[in-house]
């Protein structure tokens, strides 16, 4: 194993931590000759120290502190636009307010190998803690110990078991869009999806098929899409030729302006000839014509909130998982008779 660190990469906190048998935590108290670390754990941190060869670049505000005072945030770089934006935005705020800073990586796919290089990088720079914006479906064994050392908050769907998870209850979205929608008398509801390897988009693609179960009709095949307006748009142009839909559900705001666009250009108009129920409520999404009728996140406080609880400002050590509440504007209607 020490062969292998050194040969492809820099050995990392939680390497040594691993190789002394103690936490990242432990190792760190070690190396800023803390008094509450004893002599034989001291001992073993120090020689796979050695063994591996690891650097300790520590800022002096962490070595007087035993902190950092920086966040790391992952990030996608794929996927909406708005939310990825207003995640960072709620990070860096509720940061900057606590007197920290936001180290940011990004990935450019959703790739193990590439997260596990995210997290390594974050770990090695001494963050305090680390929120993740980035679906995993996928979990290495290295992923969990880093979020298992290092105090990390998921806000995208994200499972470890070191991890605390925020969001809303991403199945009951895709249930209440659909429900609204069979509330109104539609029967023929299509759904734009997210892409598959997203957990939200599959969670939210299960609750409109077992809503529609639930209710005695087929669901018909999903049509995925990528999050963009222009994969909206690729698969609008499809439902627009079926003459039979009445309802869509997409899976987020972006996507849902896309298959107005699309729909429109067939001569089918929102909400006269098909409805649409999306996700997200982002800004834009009330300026949409018609406005949109959504299920709404709010990314901003997802990010805020993130951080409030690595800081312990939240007292809740249970996951936080919100109801997901539907605001209703102009793009749904009963079907037309």
């Amino acid at each position: 194993m020490t062969e292998a660190i050194t040969r492809n990469r820099q050995p990392s906190m939680a390497d040594v931590a691993r190789a002394a048998g103690v936490s990242a935590q432990t190792v760190s108290r070690t190396l800023r000759d803390s008094p509450h670390v004893n002599a034989e754990t001291r001992r073993r941190v120090l020689d796979a120290v050695g063994q591996l060869g690891y650097r300790y670049n520590s800022a002096p505000r962490m070595l007087s502190s035993g902190r950092s005072f920086t966040l790391g945030l992952v990030l996608l770089q794929a996927g909406g636009y708005y939310s990825r934006s207003a995640v960072t935005d709620g990070v860096e705020a509720a940061a900057r307010a606590a007197g920290y800073s936001v180290s940011i990586t990004t990935l450019a796919e959703l790739d193990p190998a590439l997260m596990e290089k995210a997290l390594l990088k974050l770990s090695d720079q001494g963050v305090d803690g680390i929120v993740i914006a980035v679906p995993l479906i996928s979990v290495t064994q290295r992923m969990e110990d880093i979020t298992r050392d290092i105090p990390t908050v998921t806000v995208d769907g994200s499972r470890t078991e070191g991890a605390r998870v925020l969001g809303i209850d991403q199945h009951e979205a895709g249930r209440i869009a659909t429900q609204h929608l069979l509330d109104l008398g539609h029967r023929q509801i299509w759904h734009v999806s997210g892409p598959d390897e997203w957990i939200e988009a599959r969670q939210r693609r299960q609750g409109w098929q077992d809503c529609l179960a639930a209710a005695g009709i087929d669901a018909p095949p999903p049509l995925e899409g990528d999050w963009t307006p222009e994969s909206g748009y690729r698969q609008g142009r499809i439902i627009a030729m079926i003459p039979e839909v009445t309802a869509v559900f997409a899976a987020s705001d972006e996507m849902a302006f896309g298959v107005v666009k699309a729909l429109r250009e067939r001569g089918r108009s929102v909400p006269e000839d098909v409805s649409i129920v999306s996700v997200d409520d982002i800004e834009l999404a009330a300026y949409c014509h018609p406005p949109l009728t959504t299920v709404r996140q709010d990314f901003y406080h997802s990010g805020a909130a993130a951080v409030a609880v690595l800081l312990g400002a939240d007292g809740d050590p249970e996951p936080a998982v919100r109801q997901a509440t539907l605001t209703i504007r102009h793009s749904t209607a009963p079907p037309a008779r």
